[in-house]
């Protein structure tokens, strides 16, 4: 990224803001849980979760990441705060903890390739005081409207559009110049009408997945959602999971599907936050739109070998030894190419901080 960071530019290549989260994820199951009984998981691990996966993919691949949090006053918050910034170097300067508050909890159980999730937490109270807000309002975070550099300088944000809940921070991010990039979750009104996502005209790319994208849309494939979208967006990305992506670009014209990377899934957690990471590495480094795709499906398949939603995502030296071990040895992965050229240079490192057991676990010295 140096190379393509402009002289006087922003200090902080990303800024993203939302609800850190402990996950605990349990791997390892033959079935889904039945109703009456124990069920024993062969594995364990905990990590942040939350915004934190999107933070820390992000991190990973290099990008200079300034994320605004609310942490538990607590051990999980701890624990969370000292991964994020001392192990990931993420900058936590606009995060706050808040007094007396715990923090949200997330258990994951992993089984057939899918996860089933269960949650526990309550909205961080705004940080000038009051009372805690919606869902939308807890979505502009740690933002303080009051402060100058919040939402900070930054090349681009990344955030999760709310249907009806407008989120103060991305309408100002966008005004400072910032490029924006949002995905979106699933609407539980029922309603999927577009122009319920008041920041979507902010945005230079959304990204979606299939089922959102044709709710949204009210088309039967993605590809077709994809196009539609293109006509409130100028970059419409449409995640298919292990099938790939596809990409609409309405200021050119271009659309481009990737294939998927076969890969066997241990935990789909986060992975859908590790392609919009590598999507948005891809997207300021300048690279085609189909290298931007693949490397953002890549990314994301990497992450899926792993447990622990933020901690499972790869950085250049996992994607370097797919490459060379793996993908360029294989038929049918040329569109990887483009890999040959961005990672000259990238040698081998200490293996990335993976998901623990439990929280101040002490393994034998």
């Amino acid at each position: 990224m140096a190379a393509v960071r402009e002289p006087g530019g922003p200090d902080c290549d990303v800024y993203l803001t939302g609800t850190v989260f402990l996950d605990i994820v349990f791997t390892g199951l033959d079935a889904a849980p039945v109703r009456g009984t124990e069920s024993w998981a062969r594995g364990m691990g905990s990590s942040p979760g939350g915004i934190a996966n999107m933070a820390t993919a992000l991190a990973r691949l290099g990008l200079r990441t300034s994320l605004a949090a609310a942490f538990g006053d607590d051990m999980y918050g701890d624990y969370c705060r000292e991964e994020l910034e001392s192990g990931e170097g993420i900058d936590l300067s606009l995060s706050h903890t808040v007094p007396g508050w715990h923090s949200p909890v997330t258990v994951s159980m992993a089984y057939e390739g899918e996860r089933t999730m269960i949650s526990h937490g309550h909205e961080a109270p705004p940080r000038n005081g009051g009372a805690a807000g919606t869902a939308g309002e807890a979505a502009d975070g740690a933002y303080d409207p009051e402060a100058p550099e919040c939402p900070p300088p930054a090349t681009a944000c990344v955030g999760s559009l709310v249907p009806g809940r407008p989120q103060k921070w991305i309408a100002a991010a966008a005004r400072r110049g910032s490029r924006v990039f949002a995905d979106v979750g699933w609407d539980e009104t029922g309603r999927w009408d577009l122009a319920a996502l008041a920041e979507l005209p902010h945005c230079e790319a959304f990204l979606p997945n299939a089922a959102e994208a044709m709710r949204y849309t009210g088309t039967d494939c993605p590809r077709a959602a994809a196009h539609a979208l293109s006509a409130h967006v100028p970059l419409a990305v449409v995640t298919m999971g292990p099938e790939g992506a596809y990409a609409v670009d309405a200021r050119t014209g271009e659309a481009v599907g990737v294939p998927g990377v076969a890969v066997e899934a241990l935990d789909t957690t986060g992975a859908g936050d590790v392609f919009v990471a590598g999507f948005v590495t891809g997207s300021l480094a300048g690279w085609p739109l189909a290298d931007r795709l693949a490397f953002a499906g890549l990314t994301a398949a990497l992450s899926v070998q792993e447990f622990g939603g933020s901690l499972s995502a790869p950085g250049w030296p996992e994607i370097a030894a797919w490459w060379r071990q793996v993908g360029s040895q294989q038929p049918g992965c040329g569109h990887y190419a483009f890999l040959d050229r961005i990672l000259t240079g990238c040698a081998a490192s200490a293996p990335p901080r993976r998901a623990v057991p439990t929280l101040g676990f002490r393994p034998p010295e």
